[in-house]
């Protein structure tokens, strides 16, 4: 495996890691002490990674040469009665997760816009590039509105009630089967949402570093 290679497992890995790191940070903040209780505020990478979803699977992805690399960490636990605020509590616990990705692209744009400032080398600034669009691509997919993912649970806040009560009674029959929820967002990933999501990644990040 390529040092480039390796190099984008190993910020996949702290991805994911930091992902999951703000949503337990974000439900703690609005009254949950499930994720500190589990020891998932926890940096340690070991806590949270899935051997097939945060190793395996990139592992695989990369040495078939897709153009897209994802993966995931465990899920952070959390008890959505517990926090404070209950009409926007577990949309804003979901939402922290693409946000830090977010966050993480914003941070290497800047890096490489000020590449000559800082002297940085050219090998660098290209695996900035590389994280820059991991991040954007985690941030989009993880928005995507199907169980088991982030957007499921930012959607029905958005929603009238009566379409809310609707889509709940749809989330809650996939999360009780989460396998089936990992098909549907397989087929319409391969099917429907891989160039859409792609065009949006590339997108913000040339708006991200100038281009």
């Amino acid at each position: 495996m390529e040092p480039i290679q390796i190099a984008m497992i190993v910020a996949l890995i702290i991805s994911v890691v930091i992902h999951e790191m703000a949503h337990g940070f974000a439900a703690d903040w609005l009254g949950d002490p499930t994720p500190r209780l589990a020891g998932r505020l926890s940096p340690n990478p070991i806590v949270h990674l899935d051997p097939m979803m945060s190793v395996i699977l990139p592992g695989l992805l990369l040495a078939t040469g897709s153009p897209i690399l994802f993966g995931a960490a465990k899920p952070v636990p959390y008890n959505p009665y517990n926090l404070r605020n209950q009409k926007w509590g577990e949309a804003i616990v979901a939402a922290a997760g693409p946000a830090s990705n977010i966050v993480i692209a914003v941070i290497f744009g800047l890096l490489i816009r000020s590449a000559e400032v800082l002297s940085l080398s050219e090998s660098f600034v290209q695996l900035a590039f590389m994280v820059m669009i991991l991040n954007i691509f985690l941030a989009f997919f993880n928005l995507v509105p199907i169980p088991p993912l982030d957007g499921s649970k930012i959607l029905p806040r958005l929603l009238p009630r009566q379409l809310a009560y609707k889509y709940d009674e749809f989330r809650s029959r996939l999360e009780q089967n989460v396998g089936l929820g990992f098909i549907i967002i397989i087929l319409l990933f391969v099917l429907v949402l891989a160039d859409p999501l792609y065009d949006l990644t590339i997108m913000l990040a040339r708006l991200l570093i100038g281009a």
